[in-house]
């Protein structure tokens, strides 16, 4: 037996023993590279699954292992690069052989008090390149509250799933254990505070601090979202401090979001902002033009929308619309309806551009770099930008045109649609007979192949 095969029956002995949601976060992407002197070399995708992996199912994955090669077999978890850096010591050696032959659940309690939208899970979380460190490292805290990475701090653009990902861990933890867990803003917290200074009926404020002490310190969880607006308020920060050192001492969980880093909090006191680098700080990049797209069939398949939307409108939206996870939900249902306000008219390409025409963002998501082949290209063929933009055919501008929509599909990421929309709203399908008509005469006109070489050579960065 192979080590391939040898790591698929470990995986079944493993996946049996945990959710669809752990298994395929932690183990989706880890391989079982060769078995020699008594050790199993794993490859691990990132550090944290280095980590994770041995804090929490080192003896799991250990069993698995036996009980498949009747061997006992320690473990030994290595990233790509040092096992690239094992092979280069060894030579050329190789690491190759054969082999012969939870925590129990709990009731769920205090969700009542938890401030958590149930909405918000892991399953429902859509993850791609851009989120899916700050993904592990959020079911990683989920399942370990206080031992993992305490406090983890999670920033990056608004719309881009920071939210979420914090009542998905409050979510996981309300479900699966007894800890209260508690999910404010950071509003609410100094509108918490602020009301320290009540007095109640008896001329006193001791109930109202006796209220906020119960609140925020005798919780196991403390979920505070956009941490910036805390900015100014010297008092609350303060406040906030203490709150945070004696959650902390606890070995109580600490999660917090903010729109920048912990470093770029210039209106936090220092003291905070060093605290919140005591754990784990990740960000949360905008959606690459492929996450973009998923989320769009996402919200889709969860509206059950009883019209069709075409793979060409979706590619429309994920090129124009940003990277706002909340304005790409959005645009879906604002198509729908308005689709139904035209009296039930077909979802098509013409229908979605002039229905989103007033809520294209401009300047988000990733970079739009047509703008400057289109320039780059004009000046090649010695036209203005305007005239490969513009509806003219006259063979010293249709040309040039075309050169520039084949090196938009070539060096960017935008859909066919979004490439003819920068072309003076030319249709998708012009734009595909342009790119294949250039990618045909290149083979047999080594002088246009020539210039389109260098034309990428000025287009570099």
């Amino acid at each position: 037996m192979n080590v391939e095969i040898l790591w698929q029956n470990v995986l079944k002995e493993i996946k049996d023993e945990l959710s669809s949601l752990a298994f395929e976060t932690w183990f989706s992407e880890v391989k079982l590279i060769a078995l020699e002197e008594g050790t199993a070399i794993i490859e691990v995708p990132m550090s944290i699954h280095k980590k994770h992996l041995s804090d929490n199912y080192f003896d799991l994955i250990k069993e698995a292992l036996n009980k498949v090669t009747g061997t006992n077999f320690e473990l030994s978890f290595l990233l790509p690069d040092e096992i690239k850096e094992k092979a280069e010591e060894k030579k050329k050696e190789k690491l190759e052989t054969s082999v012969d032959n939870k925590e129990e659940g709990v009731p769920k309690a205090f969700k009542e008090r938890s401030n958590l939208n149930p909405k918000y899970n892991f399953e429902n979380f859509i993850v791609g390149n851009s989120n899916k460190f700050a993904q592990a490292a959020a079911l990683s805290v989920a399942e370990n509250p206080g031992k993992m990475y305490n406090p983890l701090f999670i920033y990056g653009n608004s719309g881009l799933g920071k939210t979420h990902l914090m009542h998905a861990i409050g979510n996981y933890i309300v479900n699966n254990s007894n800890r209260r867990v508690l999910y404010v803003t950071s509003d609410q917290f100094r509108d918490d505070f602020v009301g320290i200074n009540k007095k109640d009926d008896s001329g006193t404020n001791f109930s109202y601090i006796d209220f906020f002490k119960n609140k925020y310190r005798n919780i196991d969880v403390l979920i505070i979202d956009d941490i910036q607006f805390l900015g100014g308020a010297t008092q609350t920060q303060q406040e906030f401090f203490h709150t945070f050192t004696n959650l902390y001492n606890d070995s109580k969980q600490i999660i917090i979001s903010s729109d920048r880093s912990p470093n770029d909090l210039k209106l936090l006191e220092e003291r905070l902002r060093t605290r919140f680098c005591w754990g784990l700080t990740v960000n949360i990049y905008p959606p690459d033009f492929e996450l973009r797209k998923e989320i769009l069939r996402k919200k889709i398949i969860a509206g059950n929308f009883e019209t069709d939307i075409s793979e060409e409108i979706i590619e429309y939206i994920a090129s124009n619309m940003g990277s706002d996870v909340r304005q790409l939900e959005g645009s879906i249902t604002r198509l729908v309806a308005y689709s139904t306000i035209m009296g039930g008219a077909k979802i098509d390409i013409n229908l979605a551009i002039e229905a989103l025409k007033d809520f294209i963002s401009k300047g988000l998501g990733e970079k739009n770099d047509i703008t400057r082949i289109q320039k780059v290209v004009a000046e090649y063929f010695q036209i203005s930008t305007e005239d490969i933009r513009s509806k003219k055919r006259s063979s010293n501008i249709a040309f040039p045109r075309q050169i520039a929509m084949y090196l938009c599909r070539k060096l960017t990421s935008e859909s066919f649609p979004k490439i003819g929309t920068e072309f003076g709203g030319k249709d998708h399908s012009t734009v595909m007979h342009s790119v294949e008509k250039i990618e045909l005469e290149m083979k047999n006109n080594s002088d246009l192949a020539a210039i389109i070489k260098k034309l990428e050579n000025d287009l570099k960065p």
